[in-house]
């Protein structure tokens, strides 16, 4: 596996949308469980969606969600060009924060354990004002 890169931070008003990418060179064709967190200064930094590998890499393809952006965040991979998307509809300003993209192991997908992270990018800056 590559390295994880993240593009497409940025500054928006509340109500308005961002989409977040992660060249994931060669951990989407594999059983990783993919993720994006988000740090704020001062607070630990926090899962805010995962997906989980398909079936052909012994997994369940499931998406999981922090409760915050249930609704309005989306998660998908697009292996051919090896692309961890994440579409943020509905922006607010507790959004705010710098996001990672992150490769995991399949196990607990979804729960965002720290430790279970193998691999990090080097995060993006998302700015949502009131």
């Amino acid at each position: 596996q590559g390295r994880l890169v993240e593009s497409g931070g940025g500054s928006v008003q509340a109500g308005g949308s961002l989409t977040l990418s992660c060249l994931a060179s060669g951990y989407l064709s594999s059983s990783y469980c993919m993720n994006w967190f988000r740090e704020v200064p001062g607070k630990e930094r926090e899962g805010v969606a995962a997906s989980a590998p398909p079936p052909r890499f012994h997994g369940d393809g499931r998406e999981y969600y922090a409760d915050s952006v249930k609704g309005r965040f989306t998660i998908s991979r697009h292996r051919a060009n090896d692309t961890l998307i994440l579409q943020m509809n509905n922006l607010k300003p507790e959004d705010t924060g710098t996001y990672f993209c992150a490769a995991g192991l399949r196990r607990d997908c979804g729960t965002w354990e720290r430790a279970d992270i193998e691999a990090w990018g080097q995060g993006v800056q998302v700015t949502v004002s009131s």
